[in-house]
């Protein structure tokens, strides 16, 4: 057997399905995640104290069931560290918390399938506590088959919005309404989008007609959202797209605006990045492979663009089939080719929704009153940053960060990043992709520093 380490960070659909390929020719990769189990977000397995009532996939039953199922049967082939937090990574050393004890795991070859988050834009009244994001009350749902109210309003933009509201209403939740920050989208586009789509926009199609089949009311083109309450949520009110001020008395809100990658491990081990202007983020640089700058370094999934599952599961094997034909074990030609054709109609498709049907609603971010807290962590207001950028000339993203404490909290940006940026670029009167990025610095997720601490001294 070839004594190759790997280890493959992330075990979602294409963090699986990389190690899946590389067990299959024969070699023993190492699979990091944080849950216990594989699957990631969108095929999040259940504790088994919950049982199997219930169905958490919807369309995506019989994909999650094969995922699991070859997880599964291949177990033995794969040394799977579940509950296991990466918080460094160095050249030849993966640093990782472990069921609360330090680990460290050699690497020869490293395959980064990091994944991604929610994009939050705040609003006023977004710390009240009922405000979660779109991601936080899916995995409500199906890893612990609760929902975020008995009536949940759900704001944002992009795909996502719309599978969790059918969730949500499907589960016998009260979906309060869903309300759009995208325009009604024009015929042109919504023609693209299914060209390209297929099934997949079908699909889109139908949560929208169930939606509307339970007398759940859709909003397009909302702008001036904002949570009102007496120390819970208590009622959503907004502007709709004919400029009509509109409320609703709510108990929750869940909000997102897309995705954004999990770029962090990539950052620490010193890819290259360039500016997706699509996806309005720094993303590392690799090509149609998988491969980075570093010839030892892979990515592939959603941590390195956003894609969804499908093209996750799709850019794992392509991945390991790079890493294996790099280590001259050879690999199916034929699949490769068929694989990148699934994924040029994929990003055609994912250029239709992000750049037509779902826009950034950057104006949104832009607008915010000067007393909206932007950092959580940190306790920064919208007025803060535009400060710093005004007075002191911070109109780089980590400037911003040493003059006003903006991304400097346990979260590191992921939750603030995006808002800031939008108000930097606004206040410095420049290009987003002139306001850079936060750079991930190790830990990169809280851990304990006495077991990090002790991992060092070994």
């Amino acid at each position: 057997m070839n004594s190759t380490r790997i280890v493959v960070i992330g075990a979602g659909p294409a963090g699986t399905r990389a190690a899946l390929t590389l067990a299959r020719a024969g070699l023993r990769p190492t699979l990091i995640d944080e849950a216990p189990s594989n699957g990631g977000q969108i095929y999040r397995r259940r504790p088994q104290a919950l049982g199997d009532r219930g169905n958490p996939y919807g369309f995506e039953t019989r994909k999650a069931a094969r995922l699991h199922r070859d997880f599964d049967a291949a177990r033995d082939a794969i040394d799977f560290r579940g509950d296991a937090t990466v918080w460094d990574v160095k050249p030849g050393i993966v640093h990782a918390i472990e069921q609360n004890r330090a680990i460290t795991m050699g690497w020869d070859r490293l395959i980064i399938a990091t994944g991604a988050m929610d994009r939050t834009i705040p609003f006023p009244g977004w710390t009240l506590p009922g405000v979660i994001t779109l991601g936080g009350a899916q995995t409500l749902l199906k890893a612990q088959r609760s929902i975020a109210g008995s009536r949940v309003v759900l704001f944002g933009s992009g795909p996502l919005l719309y599978l969790v509201a059918y969730q949500y209403a499907r589960a016998a939740a009260g979906v309060a309404a869903v309300l759009d920050t995208s325009p009604r989208a024009r015929l042109s586009d919504a023609a693209t989008a299914a060209i390209a789509g297929g099934t997949a926009f079908l699909k889109g199609l139908y949560y929208v007609s169930a939606l509307a089949a339970r007398g759940i009311r859709i909003w397009t083109g909302v702008t001036g959202f904002a949570v009102d309450g007496d120390g819970t949520v208590k009622r959503a009110t907004w502007t709709d797209a004919q400029g009509v001020a509109r409320s609703l008395p709510c108990d929750a809100v869940a909000a997102g605006f897309n995705l954004v990658s999990q770029t962090q491990i990539a950052d620490l081990c010193e890819l290259q990045f360039a500016f997706n202007a699509l996806q309005r983020q720094w993303l590392p640089v690799v090509d149609d492979a998988g491969r980075s700058a570093n010839p030892a370094i892979y990515l592939a999934g959603d941590g390195a663009a956003i894609g969804g599952a499908d093209v996750a599961e799709l850019t794992g094997e392509r991945a390991a089939l790079a890493l294996l034909a790099d280590l001259q074990q050879g690999a199916s030609q034929r699949r490769i080719e068929r694989i990148n054709r699934k994924l040029r109609r994929s990003a055609r498709f994912r250029k239709a929704l992000d750049g037509r049907l779902f826009p950034f609603p950057e104006a949104l971010a832009r607008a915010l009153d000067d007393d909206v807290m932007i950092c959580r962590c940190e306790g920064i207001t919208a007025g803060e940053i535009r400060n710093s950028v005004e007075t002191l000339g911070a109109d780089e993203l980590n400037r911003a960060k040493a003059f006003s404490r903006v991304g400097m909290g346990r979260c590191q940006g992921r939750v603030c990043a995006a808002a800031a940026t939008e108000l930097i670029a606004d206040a410095a009167r420049c290009p987003i992709e002139r306001v850079g990025r936060l750079r991930g610095q190790a830990p990169v997720k809280p851990v304990p520093l006495a077991l990090i601490a002790g991992d060092a001294e070994r």
